[in-house]
């Protein structure tokens, strides 16, 4: 199955190849939606000069050629040369009825890559903030729409659990005890254990002698140098704060409906054993120089104050490695044994310059190879009705499970008022469901480079483009078939187009498999959003216009069924792609 204008296109140009020359086959025919027509061929005023012809001029030739016979039922010539064509009712009855048939509903499989995906990367110990949830949800969006394109996607957790802080961590662990309701707080409210061991490191630090045997900072910093030499009782400590975290991580990406398993983490620890090597393969090739006692890379164009060169330190003067590091192994892993094809890396906006540097250093260094693309899916701030970060009232980062609560409250609340007559497991579940839907669909609706205002009121709304909205039809199609006592994917009558608001379906339909292509390949799930709203309002629109149940003849009844059926399976599928759930009801 094909879209309309991917299936107008060879016509298009085997016109344009008889009216003006061969040598012009390949020309791009420019269709484009137009406001006088369903489509608009805009290629003669490109053409024109070509071939020194005027554009109307040219536009009459490709007309004159053109064989849309069982396709469109208008062709004209208007303004400066644009060819306006108005598509048959039944030839889109006939695409949509390919559609239906296709069991992918008209999306086309595209040409297998691998493609290793980085996105949320929490930090071990620590509490996920809302600065973590654009990062998980636009990433985790990004997999599951390339995976349903036919791609190969490397899910890829890149958690921080490894470095300094582990030396100190360990320690207030054994010091609490492994069993203690102290070291429970690494699965219920990491943020308060992590601080517990920050504040025991800095009061050791002013009130303890240097150096005595019970000194904490002391303990910490010999517990570090354990650890990276990987002594065993060390690294079976730091595997403890690790699984206890994950159990943390687990719960929440549960709660978000995240895709995340154990098996997608690739912390920084993942790389520990050759970053050692990668120091010295760039050392002996050049491409690192020693500077003030590190280990750095100088790479042309990148300069900050007064023009001084901007360097990347891949080791410290201490000899312990950062970010770029880590960055660069990574790098190199995913492209030597992932195979990929394309990198995308979903993390915030201000670590562009730190990752363009990493990947021409690794372009200098033959790890990144041409053919092989890696993309900064930038990520924008979440913010309060200040037009600030999004923060608590003390300054600190929100907690993301504190923000996915108080949604899930706000939606029941709706919920009790819209529907107080549903059992109460019931409406539970609805409200569960609406309110994280509402804040991943919040997310995902804006660009995700863009910054938006975080207001769970608007976000939780049965009405407008909001998440609650989309689930709603979806509801609503639910209910139709409840009332004939079908499942949605048992309708496969055939479709007839007649009315306007079923030709505006019709096309709307026809358009989901261009839209998800565009998805996967501008990393943009807010196009996904945007076209599912437009769909639901179409859809409002036909049902207020066309009675189904009640339709005039048995086939329109039966027509209009499958249309149902078909935005019902059009629908899900995309809320599934953004990661979001479709109630029974609402």
């Amino acid at each position: 199955m094909v879209s309309p204008l991917v299936a107008l296109t060879p016509r298009v140009q085997s016109a344009i190849a008889a009216a003006l020359g061969d040598e012009h086959r390949e020309a791009d025919p420019v269709l484009r939606p137009s406001q006088f027509a369903d489509v608009q061929v805009n290629a003669a005023l490109a053409l024109a000069k070509k071939v020194g012809m005027p554009p109307r001029e040219v536009a009459a030739k490709i007309v004159a050629a053109l064989d849309v016979d069982g396709v469109c039922d208008a062709v004209e010539v208007s303004g400066p040369g644009f060819i306006n064509l108005t598509f048959s009712n039944a030839w889109l009855a006939q695409l949509l009825q390919e559609v239906a048939a296709d069991e992918r509903a008209g999306v086309p499989l595209q040409e297998r890559e691998n493609i290793p995906i980085d996105y949320s990367a929490p930090n071990v110990a620590k509490e996920m903030h809302v600065g973590h949830l654009r990062t998980t949800v636009v990433g985790d969006s990004l997999a599951r729409t390339l995976e349903h394109l036919g791609h190969n996607v490397v899910r890829q957790n890149h958690i921080g659990d490894w470095g300094t802080p582990f030396g100190m961590l360990i320690e207030h662990l054994l010091d609490v005890g492994r069993e203690s309701a102290e070291a429970e707080l690494l699965v219920s409210d990491p943020n308060a254990f992590y601080q517990a061991a920050r504040v025991k490191f800095d009061l050791a630090e002013k009130a303890e002698p240097a150096g005595s045997a019970g000194d904490f900072n002391t303990r910490a910093r010999t517990r570090v140098v354990s650890l990276q030499a990987g002594d065993p009782e060390t690294l079976a400590l730091w595997q403890e704060l690790v699984d206890l975290s994950k159990t943390y991580f687990n719960t929440v990406y549960s709660t978000l409906g995240i895709t995340l398993t154990d098996l997608d983490l690739a912390g920084e620890s993942t790389y520990n054993a050759v970053l050692g090597s990668l120091c010295d393969e760039l050392e002996a090739a050049g491409i690192a120089t020693m500077s003030d006692g590190a280990l750095c890379v100088f790479l042309d164009g990148y300069t900050g104050r007064e023009g001084k060169p901007v360097p990347l330190i891949i080791r410290k003067s201490d000899g312990g490695y950062g970010y770029a590091t880590t960055d660069l192994a990574t790098i190199r892993y995913r492209v030597h044994d992932l195979k990929a094809h394309r990198v995308l890396y979903v993390i915030g906006a201000p670590q562009a310059l730190h990752l363009n540097m990493v990947w021409d250093t690794a372009r200098k260094a033959g790890w990144l190879p041409d053919d092989v693309v890696p993309v900064h899916v930038q990520i924008g701030n979440v913010l309060g009705e200040d037009r600030k970060i999004l923060k608590t009232r003390s300054g600190k980062p929100l907690r993301l499970m504190m923000l996915l609560d108080e949604a899930v409250e706000k939606a029941r609340a709706v919920i009790d008022d819209a529907r107080p007559d549903l059992d109460e497991s019931v409406r539970a579940t609805i409200a569960r469901q609406i309110g994280i839907g509402a804040v991943k669909y919040a997310d995902l609706s804006v660009a995700h480079n863009s910054e938006y205002v975080f207001d769970l009121d608007r976000m939780v709304a049965l009405t407008g483009n909001t998440g609650p909205y989309l689930q709603y039809v979806v509801a609503r199609i639910r209910s139709i078939f409840r009332q004939v006592g079908m499942d949605p994917a048992e309708q496969r009558a055939p479709i007839l187009v007649e009315q306007p608001q079923e030709r505006a379906l019709a096309l709307h339909l026809l358009g989901f498999g261009d839209v998800l292509a565009e998805v996967g390949d501008e990393y943009e799930p807010h196009r996904l959003c945007a076209y599912l709203f437009e769909l639901a309002q179409t859809f409002s629109a036909f049902y207020e216009n066309c009675p189904v149940l009640k339709a005039d003849r048995d086939e329109v009844r039966e027509s209009r069924l499958a249309l149902c059926a078909l935005v019902f399976r059009v629908m899900a599928t995309g809320l599934d792609l953004l990661g979001l759930e479709a109630p029974e009801q609402m």
